[in-house]
């Protein structure tokens, strides 16, 4: 196991090499001058195109790109991912301190995933073929084939316009009430990602479950008289859940992406909104600390997946 670890995670640091260097040549070959983005287009005026070429020469920007990537890069071994074009501000702070919220909002869209999705995928499972799974199968269908956002809209339209049940937007209100006002904020944007996710994993329980009810020894534990409760719940779910393991390790990086675009439908304070942001203005630094968190997120939730994997299922050996 140590060996196997050791291995991957050598791996894994060749593999984030290469994504950096492929994130920063496509971010510096993208269309468009971010010096040029910091002016208006009604104050370009004589004597802009100097003020232009004066700060892409203090950015560095001016350099070849295999020069800047080298100095990048050393600056990146150290943890430090250079600072903001907009607010001058470093990366690495801006991005921690929006990965609390982040985090915030997919583990708790992911403990709602798992709410919705074990329970539902194990009734359609034992009641295949019924009006039971095909309900199931409708409703798993459907958040996934309605994109995130109009979800999104349609929940603040209907519970924050109509009903006035929860706040539209933000993490908190100024001046609110600590957590509970987080709560009522984390309601709707929690929700709506946990249903997305809780879609597919639907699927993968209730194939993974009607896979087990077929075993040997289920059919054996039946004979001896065990309850089917017993069964399913003590022995048939337990080892179907196993494979989702690797299924919601993989799909985290996954929610990440969601929950990109449902922080800008609800402004939550997080890295995709400012991810977002820095494509905008292109920042490139921004985009590049962005997009290295992410590749690490990937990586870490791969090696975990079959380290977790290995650890529930002693018949896997990992080499």
């Amino acid at each position: 196991m140590a060996a196997f670890v050791v291995r991957r995670i050598l791996v894994n640091i060749v593999v984030f090499i290469l994504i950096g260097i492929g994130v920063f040549l496509l971010v510096r070959a993208a269309p468009g001058d971010p010096v040029r983005m910091m002016i208006r287009p009604e104050d370009l005026q004589e004597g802009s195109e100097g003020f232009i070429q004066a700060r892409r020469a203090e950015l560095g920007l001016d350099d070849p790109v295999l020069v800047q990537y080298g100095r990048w890069f050393l600056d990146a071994v150290t943890g430090d991912l250079g600072s903001s074009f907009i607010s001058r501000e470093p990366v690495s702070g801006l991005l921690l301190e929006r990965l609390g919220p982040t985090v915030l909002l997919m583990s708790t869209a992911l403990g709602i995933a798992l709410l919705i999705a074990i329970p539902l995928g194990t009734i359609a499972a034992v009641r295949r073929n019924t009006g039971v799974d095909y309900a199931a199968a409708a409703l798993s269908l459907g958040v996934i084939s309605v994109p995130s956002f109009f979800l999104g809209i349609v929940a603040i339209y209907l519970f924050s316009l109509q009903l006035g049940w929860l706040p539209s937007s933000g993490m908190s209100t100024p001046g609110g009430g600590g957590g509970a006002d987080i709560l009522e904020h984390l309601i709707m944007p929690a929700a709506i990602l946990g249903l997305a996710a809780a879609g597919p994993l639907t699927r993968y329980v209730r194939g993974s479950l009607i896979d087990e009810l077929s075993a040997d020894y289920v059919r054996t534990a039946e004979a001896k008289g065990g309850s089917p409760v017993r069964v399913v719940g003590r022995h048939a779910l337990r080892n179907s859940l196993i494979p989702l393991i690797t299924i919601v390790m993989i799909n985290i990086p996954q929610m990440l992406a969601g929950a990109v675009v449902l922080e800008q439908v609800f402004a939550w304070p997080g890295m995709g909104q400012l991810a977002v942001r820095a494509v905008n203005t292109q920042d490139y630094p921004v985009i590049v600390g962005f997009a290295l968190y992410v590749a690490a997120l990937v990586l870490i939730c791969n090696l975990l997946a079959d380290l977790a994997y290995a650890v529930v299922d002693p018949r896997v050996k990992v080499t």
